[in-house]
C-alpha cells in the first residue's frame, strides 16, 4: 500500500443543518490533512436529505481552498447527468486554481432515484455513452490541438488526473482498457471486489498517462477507544443505510444502543453485508482488520469513509485510522 486517503460524503446529522454538515466536511479535511491523508474525496449525490455534497466540484472547491498540500477530488462525478464539458470546464478551473492537487473519479451511476435523475438530465438517453464520454472528457484536458472546434477554457491542458469508479466488473474493464487508475466502491458493494481488482490487473494497457495499474480499494472504518464505543458509534449509519433502503432516506440518525429494534432482521442482514468490508473497534481490533484487508487485496491505495453523528468522534475516528494505516504502511510484512 502506498497510500491513504478519505471518502467523505458531507453527512448532514440528525438536529443539524446543511451549513453544519458543510462546516463539518472543511474541520475534518483540515484534520485529515495533518494526519498524514493523502488525498480527500467528496461523492456527488443528490435528493438525498442527510448528503450535503450535490454540488460536489463547489465543495472541492472549498475544501481545496481550506486545506494547502492533500489532493483534493471527486469520488466521484457521476457522468452521466453532465456533458463531459462542463465537468472539464469545472475541473480544469479548480486545478487552475489549485495545481497538482485535484482528483476527477468518474462514475456510471445516477447517484440518485430515478425522478432526480431525469431532473438532472432532463433527456434520459437510452444508449450508454459512459466510455466515449470518457474519452471525450479526457481530451478536453489535454494539450490544445491546432483546429479544435470546442476547448474547455479553463480545462485545456491541465491534464487533470482522471479514475474510473465502479462497483462491478464494467469499471474494471473499462479502467484496464484505458490505462486509467481505478477505484472499487467496497465499502457499500465488496461482492465483486476480488474480481474487479483481477480483471483490471491482468488486462491493463499502459497509457500516456498511467505505465502500470493502479487499484484504489475503499473501506468503512468506526474507531474509538473501545470496540463498544465505536459499535455505538457506527450503528448511526447502519441506521441511515436500513432507511435508505426501506425507502426512507433522511439526516444521519443520532447513534443507538439497539440499531436492531428498528430494522427488519431481512434488511440488518443486507445492510451488514453491503458494510461488511470495514473495520470497527478499537485500535487494535481495527489494526487486525485493515492490515487482513490490505493484505488479501494488495491495494495501491485504501481509502477509508465513515459516517458517524458527533463530529468530533468522526475526526477523532480517523485519525486512530490514520496512526493504523501510516503505520501498516511503514511496518515491513514478516514473514
Amino acid at each position: 500500500m502506498k497510500h491513504f486517503s478519505l471518502l467523505d460524503l458531507s453527512p448532514v446529522p440528525e438536529g443539524r443543518t446543511v451549513a453544519d454538515a458543510l462546516a463539518n466536511t472543511v474541520d475534518l479535511a483540515r484534520a485529515a490533512e495533518t494526519a498524514g491523508y493523502h488525498r480527500f474525496w467528496l461523492a456527488e449525490h443528490h435528493n438525498m436529505p442527510g448528503i450535503a455534497s450535490a454540488a460536489t466540484a463547489v465543495v472541492i472547491g472549498h475544501v481545496a481552498a481550506a486545506t494547502t498540500s492533500m489532493r483534493i477530488g471527486a469520488g466521484g462525478i457521476m457522468l452521466p447527468n453532465h456533458a463531459p464539458l462542463v465537468v472539464a470546464e469545472q475541473f480544469g478551473t479548480l486545478e487552475t486554481l489549485y495545481p497538482g492537487r485535484i482528483d476527477l473519479g468518474l462514475g456510471r451511476a445516477p447517484g440518485t432515484d430515478m425522478a432526480t435523475a431525469r431532473a438532472l438530465r432532463r433527456h434520459m438517453a437510452p444508449e450508454d455513452s459512459f466510455p466515449q464520454d470518457v474519452a471525450e472528457l479526457i481530451g478536453y484536458f489535454a494539450d490544445a490541438q491546432e483546429g479544435s472546434s470546442v476547448r474547455a477554457i479553463p480545462g485545456e491542458g491541465t491534464h487533470v488526473p482522471v479514475w474510473i469508479l465502479g462497483s462491478s466488473l464494467y469499471g474494471a474493464q473499462l479502467a484496464a482498457y484505458l490505462g486509467l487508475p481505478y477505484a472499487f466502491a467496497s465499502h457499500f458493494a465488496p461482492d465483486m471486489l476480488e474480481e474487479a481488482l483481477a480483471i483490471y490487473r491482468s488486462s491493463f494497457k499502459p497509457s500516456a498517462r498511467l505505465s502500470e495499474p493502479y487499484a484504489m480499494m475503499a473501506a468503512g472504518v468506526c474507531a474509538a477507544d473501545s470496540d463498544e464505543e465505536a459499535a455505538f458509534l457506527r450503528s448511526s449509519q447502519v441506521l441511515a443505510f436500513a432507511r435508505l433502503r426501506m425507502g426512507r432516506p433522511g439526516k444521519l440518525p443520532r447513534p443507538s444502543d439497539d440499531p436492531a429494534a428498528e430494522i427488519p432482521a431481512p434488511v440488518m442482514a443486507q445492510v451488514n453485508h453491503a458494510l461488511s468490508c470495514s473495520a470497527t473497534g478499537s485500535p487494535a481490533t481495527v489494526r487486525d482488520r485493515l492490515q487482513g484487508l490490505i493484505e488479501k487485496h494488495r491495494p495501491d491505495e485504501l481509502m477509508v469513509t465513515g459516517m458517524i453523528h458527533d463530529p468530533a468522534a468522526r475526526i477523532r475516528s480517523f485519525r486512530i485510522a490514520a496512526e493504523v494505516l501510516t503505520d501498516l504502511r511503514e511496518t515491513p510484512k514478516t514473514a
